[in-house]
């Protein structure tokens, strides 16, 4: 299985969701950087389970157990590895199915590429579960691009049909941050639209069924001309690590998709000076332009499907049998997947702009 991202700074996960532990192992930490644990754990446990009723009821802390890399909370320059104790795992709840794939899971496709022994227990190695790990080297990373005046920041954009305020691309602020941070619980701008969303997720939780969303994510103060063109822009490497961030269908920088509809004029972004630095007056490139930083805040942003395991009957298969069957699935699963995967998408793109800026070719290195 592949597992692993990242060029300077390397990252390889593993374990399963219902194995005892799950862990990362990570090469080319920034040697030397004191980080705050305290923040780090506060930081895990925006994403950690079993926290209000809009999450999975399995309780889990995610504490995260240095194993080698940190002596206190320094980065030594060795090989980082860390774990997390899974505590909280019930798998009787997947006994009764395990050769009958769940509708919109990796089940039939696991099974048939790595036979009947591969572990699918609450999603196996394919389960958000996984996202844990990546917190732990990400929360890391936020607070190192912190100390060099680089933010990141994320918000529910959407879930259904009802959205949140969008950042502003040209001047997002960190008065928006401070306002997700005030609300990390449920990251939204707008609060009478976060309300809405509350409600809907309630409606479909009732309903046995799950919900789908949108995550929109800042990086800002970044130099400019990170990144390569073609095959290792900024696009590229951080769409890699955001496609392995289970239920991200879909990614888009900038205006995104929009520019279909637009004309060169309206979508080109004009150049301006203050007489001391450059700018763009819009930002629909979303700060990217031939693969490289443009020195404006960069934005994307991700659309998550909903929830595969929800309580309503559905169609699938006994695979032992191939017969045809009703399926009911048991367990603990988030009506909404987005709420906790806000903190996770901040992690990726901290990583991906940590191992950015260890490139050997950044022209600040």
């Amino acid at each position: 299985m592949s597992t692993s991202y990242g060029k300077n700074l390397n990252i390889s996960i593993y374990g399963g969701s219902h194995d005892e532990e799950i862990g990362i192992i990570a090469k080319g930490m920034p040697k030397g950087f004191v980080f705050d644990a305290e923040e780090l754990i506060a930081f895990m446990r925006r994403r950690a389970p079993g926290k209000d009723s809009f999450s999975t009821q399995r309780k889990e802390s995610d504490t995260p157990v240095f194993l080698s890399g940190v002596e206190g909370s320094t980065l030594n320059g060795d090989i980082f590895h860390a774990i997390i104790k899974n505590t909280n795992q019930r798998s009787s709840d997947y006994s009764d199915i395990s050769f009958i794939p769940r509708p919109s899971h990796a089940d039939y496709a696991a099974r048939m590429k790595y036979g009947d022994s591969v572990d699918l227990r609450g999603g196996g190695h394919f389960s958000g579960r996984l996202t844990a790990p990546m917190c732990i080297v990400g929360g890391i990373c936020l607070q190192y691009l912190r100390s060099l005046g680089i933010d990141i920041g994320a918000h529910i954009l959407s879930i259904g049909g009802i959205y949140d305020s969008p950042f502003d691309a040209v001047n997002v602020s960190n008065k928006e941050f401070s306002i997700l941070k005030a609300r990390e619980e449920f990251p939204v701008l707008n609060s009478e639209a976060g309300e809405k969303m509350r409600a809907l997720i309630n409606e479909v939780l009732e309903d046995g069924d799950s919900i789908g969303g949108i995550v929109e994510c800042a990086v800002t103060s970044l130099p400019t001309g990170l990144g390569e063109h073609m095959f290792d822009g900024v696009e590229n490497r951080l769409s890699s690590i955001l496609f392995g961030i289970p239920a991200v269908k879909g990614v888009e920088f900038g205006a995104g998709f929009e520019v279909a509809s637009m004309r060169g004029s309206q979508n080109n972004d004009a150049f301006y000076t203050d007489g001391k630095e450059i700018y763009t007056k819009t930002n629909n490139s979303g700060g990217i332009l031939g693969g490289m930083t443009t020195g404006m805040p960069l934005i994307f942003r991700a659309a998550m499907k909903p929830t595969p395991s929800i309580f309503k009957e559905q169609d699938s298969v006994d695979m032992m049998s191939m017969k045809n069957v009703k399926l009911s699935i048991k367990g603990r699963h988030d009506p909404c997947v987005v709420i906790r995967a806000v903190p996770v998408f901040e992690a990726a793109a901290a990583i991906t702009i940590t191992d950015l800026l260890f490139d050997k070719n950044h022209p600040e290195r």
